[in-house]
């Protein structure tokens, strides 16, 4: 395809049971990022409706492999045409300015970056989601590293070079942001937000949930296998996808 006729901006949505969920963030996604992006949802063997619930959201196309979140990413990004690629969780919606910073931040010499890191529905002004929001933002500036939830993107040439995500189960999305600074990565944080749901906090109770994540960080620091890790993250969330 003639790249001048590409879409600027694709956006690659992996799910694995969210029917509950997809299609909210489909039609979020196309209301924020306008009608000529190209959003392209990754399927990993669902047994419910994610897949026809895309589709009626306005999904443009609905492709399916073995349920692994860097596998699902690397279909969705060999499939997708835009220049610039956008990495978002189905249970994740973007503010309004979305589009106008990926692309200005692209436009700027960036060849990946994210937004910051919000839950939804929005905290009040102080809270404990607050105090969560201001934690993983600071991570993020100190360390400039990122994860799935905060909607990564990248310049197509970027992931080729860096050899697209990793095909595992879980952190996929750090050790993408890792290797790509490694590799010269020019990173990126936009001034606006990708707010997640509060569900994963709220199905297990918020300090049970931040100590796991912590824990599961530490793994990762220490270089046990994700598959390992993501075996642990399904015993805990009774089945639920990592």
């Amino acid at each position: 395809m003639d790249e001048s006729s590409a879409p600027g901006l694709s956006v690659v949505v992996p799910a694995l049971n969210e029917a509950g969920w997809i299609g909210p963030t489909v039609e979020r996604a196309r209301s924020v990022l306008g009608r000529d992006a190209e959003l392209i949802v990754v399927d990993g063997g669902s047994v419910d409706d994610t897949r026809d619930r895309a589709r009626d959201a306005g999904a443009d196309r609905v492709l399916g492999c073995e349920a692994s979140r860097g596998r699902q990413l690397n279909v969705g990004a060999r499939a997708a045409r835009g220049r610039v690629l956008l990495f978002l969780h189905a249970d994740t919606r973007l503010e309004r300015g979305s589009r106008q910073a990926i692309l200005e931040a692209v436009a700027g010499g960036a060849d990946l970056g994210c937004h910051r890191f919000g839950v939804y529905p929005p905290p009040g002004r102080v809270d404990r989601w607050r105090l969560l929001e201001r934690a993983v933002n600071l991570r993020t500036r100190v360390f400039r590293t990122a994860t799935g939830d905060q909607a990564i993107f990248a310049t197509r040439s970027h992931l080729r070079r860096a050899g697209g995500f990793p095909d595992q189960p879980l952190f996929e999305d750090v050790a993408f942001v890792t290797r790509s600074r490694r590799a010269g990565g020019r990173f990126r944080i936009l001034p606006v937000t990708a707010r997640t749901s509060r569900r994963r906090w709220e199905s297990a109770g918020f300090l049970t949930t931040v100590l796991l994540h912590l824990g599961l960080r530490a793994g990762h620091a220490l270089r046990i296998p994700p598959g390992r890790l993501a075996e642990w993250y399904r015993e805990w969330s009774s089945g639920g996808s990592p």
